[in-house]
């Protein structure tokens, strides 16, 4: 069956009514009007009217009241006939938008699971689509949310339960204060700051008030002295760092502390999950942007915990977070980060074997 735009259902049931309107009026109209004609006939012919004025007059009357007889009956079976078709057609169009309605209240009282069905008009269809869309964002955005409380109130609980227990045992006398002990406090403390402060950031940058400001930069020293930096932190057994990057690498447009910020964050994770073997620093040109990869042989990634790996309070290893020092947030932001600078950030990974992220950033 084609499928017709609103537009013209409308039209064709506009016209479908008056076609069937005034074939009614005219079908009624000439099926009526000879026999109240003739009934007017037979009422002359036994009044005994002969004369032409006279059976003139009363021709003329009988055709006027056979006449008025057939419109108003051809009115009464016309206005009901558009009327119903009318109010068919209208049932039709208006109830998806009726369901619709329906639907954003069970949304307003916190049931998303409703989806809209698919109609057979375009306009609608297109219209049921985009609401299941927004209904399964909307629905996304509700179990992230609450991810977000659990994962965020997990996060606090942790230091801040250890904090208590030794300030409770420091009350109570049965540990003796110590400069560890202060450390470990020290140490607690600077994570519950690292995990607000990134919360903020993270929130700053998903609402667009983080600010971003894109010049000219040279990414050749900035990538050198980065890794020269890393280099000092890592044990003799640990991973190599090298950097692959031509010196002629063309600038790019990009802000250079948040560019910075998103390496330090890529190169603290290699770092954090690669006990040995080689962390490359990458960069080189494609078209209109320069792309900046790092590549370790780490852990590596699950195949099923890719997609989620940039989501904030995410990790692929649950366990992990009792050593890594990580708040899971630090892969959001950069993400975010990239996306403020008009590039596109990626990863590929094989568990076991290590991992690869890499960004983009447009030539200036």
């Amino acid at each position: 069956m084609a499928k017709f735009s609103l537009g013209t259902r409308l039209f064709f049931s506009h016209l479908l009514v008056m076609i069937v309107g005034l074939g009614s009026f005219i079908a009624i109209a000439k099926l009526s009007s000879p026999q109240m004609f003739v009934i007017r006939l037979e009422q002359l012919e036994r009044r005994g009217f002969f004369t032409i004025r006279s059976a003139r007059t009363y021709l003329v009357e009988g055709f006027k009241t056979a006449w008025d007889s057939s419109a108003i009956w051809s009115v009464v079976a016309g206005a009901t006939t558009a009327g119903g078709l009318s109010y068919w057609v209208s049932k039709r169009v208006t109830k998806p938008v009726k369901q619709m309605k329906e639907i954003t209240q069970k949304f307003a009282a916190g049931d998303l699971k409703e989806r809209m069905p698919g109609s057979e008009i375009p306009e609608l269809n297109q219209l049921a689509q985009s609401f299941n869309r927004m209904a399964s964002s909307l629905e996304d955005v509700e179990k992230r949310r609450r991810e977000l409380i659990s994962d965020l109130t997990h996060e606090l609980r942790t230091p801040l339960t250890v904090v208590r227990g030794y300030l409770e045992e420091l009350a109570d006398g049965a540990i003796a204060p110590s400069s560890e002990l202060y450390l470990r406090l020290v140490r607690e403390t600077r994570r519950l700051e690292r995990l607000t402060s990134d919360l903020q950031e993270l929130s700053k940058a998903e609402a667009g008030y983080l600010s971003i400001n894109p010049k000219k930069i040279n990414l050749y020293p900035i990538l050198k002295s980065l890794l020269e930096k890393f280099a000092d932190q890592l044990l003799e057994e640990g991973p190599v760092l090298r950097l692959d990057c031509p010196a002629d690498l063309p600038p790019v447009l990009a802000d250079l502390d948040r560019t910075e910020q998103i390496l330090v964050n890529l190169l603290g994770n290699a770092l954090r999950y690669t006990e040995k073997g080689s962390i490359v620093l990458r960069a080189w040109r494609d078209k209109d942007w320069v792309w900046i990869a790092v590549t370790d042989t780490g852990i590596g990634i699950a195949p099923e915990d890719l997609p989620y790996i940039f989501e904030r309070f995410w990790r692929a290893d649950k366990s992990r977070a009792s050593y890594s020092g990580g708040t899971g947030i630090g892969l959001a932001i950069a993400r975010r980060l990239v996306e403020l600078q008009g590039g596109q950030i990626e990863v590929e990974s094989e568990f076991g074997k290590g991992s690869t992220f890499r960004f983009s950033l447009p030539i200036a």
